[in-house]
Formats: C-alpha cells, sequence, structure tokens
C-alpha cells in the first residue's frame, strides 16, 4: 500500500473529496499541518516515510530527495511553477516530477489587467478618499495612452499581451529565447531587450519562471532604469524582485508604485515596510484564484501522482 504525503495547501481543505478517490488505489495519506510551505528541515522529518507526494511550493532540495531515495518515486506539484524543487536531484535517483503547465494562465493575466487598470484608473485611491469624507478627483490616464513591458512571453506574458493590446497598450516584451513569429505578427509586441523595455515602459509585468537567469533580475540597477511614474507589477516568484530594493526605489520616488502578489518571503512579515506603502497593492500570492483552474489542478496533480506510482488513472 503506498504512502503519500499531502502538503498542497489548496487541496488540503477538500480531503474529503479526493481521500476516497485515492484510496480506490490503495493509497494511504499524512497531511501535516502546513501553513504556506513545508521548508527542508520540515520534509526532512518525514524521509524514507512515504513513496509519492502532492505538494505545494514545498523545498524538495537535494538533500531532501537524497533522504526520500529510493522509496520516493513521484513528486506531484500542484500547479505550474516547479522553481523549488530540485529536478536535476530528482532525475539522479530516479524521482518523477509532474506539475500542471499553462495551469493558471487566465487568472493571473486577468490579475495583471485588473492591477493595470487600478493604477491608471486610480480606483482604489479615489474609494479610500471617498470613505475618509474627500470628494478629490485624482487624475487617471487611459490604458491606450500607456506602454507595457513584458518580462518572459510565455504563456501567461502572451495572454497578458493579447488583454493589453485590445486595450489599445504599446507593448514591449523581453525573453531569453526567440518568441515564436506568429505571436509577435498577430499581437504586434515590439521584442527588445530589458534595458530597452524598462526605460519606455509605463507599465512593467514580470512573467518569467525563476531560475538563475531571473533570481533578483530586478534589482537596484534595474529598477534605476524605469520612469519614475512607472508600476512595477509581479505576480510571477517573489525572488525574481529583490524586495530590500524595490522598498528603497518605491520610498524614493525612484518608480512610481507597485503591485506585488508574491514576496521573497511569504507570508510577507508583518514588519515589511510594503504594509504601510501608499503607492503599493499586496495580494497573498493569490493570483491563480479561479475555481475552474483549482479544478483542473486537483484532477491533473492527482493524475500524475497515480501514474508516477506505476498505476492507470481511470476516468472520474
Amino acid at each position: 500500500m503506498p504512502t503519500v504525503l499531502m502538503t498542497a495547501p489548496y487541496m488540503i481543505p477538500f480531503l474529503d473529496r479526493f481521500r476516497p478517490v485515492l484510496a480506490e488505489y490503495g493509497i494511504d495519506l499524512i497531511v501535516p499541518d502546513v501553513q504556506e510551505r513545508m521548508e527542508e528541515e520540515d520534509l526532512l522529518k518525514y524521509a524514507s516515510q512515504f513513496d509519492g507526494t502532492i505538494c505545494g511550493d514545498d523545498r524538495y532540495t537535494a538533500r531532501v530527495i537524497e533522504a526520500c531515495a529510493p522509496r520516493l518515486k513521484v513528486i506531484s506539484k500542484w500547479g505550474t511553477g516547479v522553481d523549488s524543487i530540485d529536478a536535476e536531484a530528482c532525475s539522479r535517483f530516479g524521482v518523477k516530477l509532474g506539475r500542471t503547465p499553462n495551469a493558471f494562465t487566465t487568472p493571473v493575466a486577468d490579475t495583471v489587467l485588473g492591477y493595470m487598470l487600478a493604477f491608471a484608473r486610480r480606483g482604489p485611491w479615489m474609494d479610500r478618499e471617498m470613505k475618509s469624507g474627500k470628494w478629490e478627483k485624482i487624475p487617471g490616464r487611459a490604458l491606450s495612452e500607456c506602454t507595457l513591458g513584458v518580462i518572459g512571453v510565455g504563456n501567461i506574458g502572451k495572454a497578458v499581451t493579447r488583454r493589453a493590446r485590445a486595450f489599445g497598450m504599446k507593448v514591449y516584451g523581453t525573453d531569453i529565447i526567440d518568441i515564436d513569429h506568429v505571436f509577435v505578427s498577430e499581437t504586434g509586441i515590439e521584442m527588445t531587450n530589458l534595458q530597452s523595455l524598462l526605460s519606455t515602459s509605463d507599465f512593467v509585468s514580470v512573467n518569467c519562471d525563476l531560475n538563475p537567469t531571473s533570481y533578483h533580475l530586478i534589482n537596484a540597477d534595474t529598477l534605476a532604469l524605469m520612469k519614475p511614474t512607472a508600476i512595477l507589477i509581479n505576480t510571477a516568484r517573489g525572488l525574481i524582485v529583490e524586495e530590500k530594493a524595490l522598498v528603497a526605489a518605491l520610498a524614493s520616488g525612484q518608480v512610481g508604485g507597485a503591485a506585488l502578489d508574491v514576496f521573497e518571503f511569504e507570508p510577507l512579515p508583518g514588519d515589511s515596510p510594503l504594509l504601510k506603502m501608499e503607492n503599493v497593492m499586496l495580494a497573498p500570492h493569490n493570483s491563480n484564484s479561479s475555481p475552474a483552474a483549482w479544478e483542473r489542478v486537483h484532477w491533473n496533480t492527482i493524475r500524475n501522482l497515480i501514474e508516477g506510482l506505476g498505476m492507470q488513472m481511470r476516468k472520474q
């Protein structure tokens, strides 16, 4: 009977739905108390106790994977990004790694557009003023008067581009790989380098993966290239943005504002200066919020687990 470590925060509240399905395959569950993610030391406590795992952004480092081998057969990640999992160590120890590509493209792209509309039209700020008793007309802009820079033109970056173009925005893009010329022709996106994108964009949306080339890609030097009125939007991974440098740039007026769904440390510490900044919009790593998308990911994650354990998933 295989034992599975269940640590995916989006699935644990609904385990009553999934337990009977997993039981059909003889799967026994270990369900720890998970807040946001399991760190390396948390996972090491369960080493050699499980054959597979359904996880969130847990830190499956090489040390953890080696400690869990050879019993561990499959890591089934709930979602798309696997930057918290050492893929090379998985390969070395024969651990299958499953995920759901393109899982949250629609809700994340909608979130980016929502942030741009909020900053351009000043909705949250006018709401705040009205509720404090002030009748003040805060100037806004139409999105068609603004330029957008998209860092990382993958599935989400493409979806953001299509939405922005529908609002009449000029869009610049940058990526470490060549982007399909059909998409470029279809949307009119202008591919350029990072420096040019940052210096010309009114909004900068971070939509790339976290990898060695993107770690702290947004730092003091790159923030200095941005317009003083520009807004940085990060719905990708917190570690792409050097938070200390961003706080300094926001405080000095070097950058106009930021919308952040992800952070270097999650949950965001209660003493973070970001919590007191008027020119910042914050969310608790929630841009993937979509019941329809979650449902697809739930079942695909279970499928990846079952198949990774050497069984065939029956139709639900």
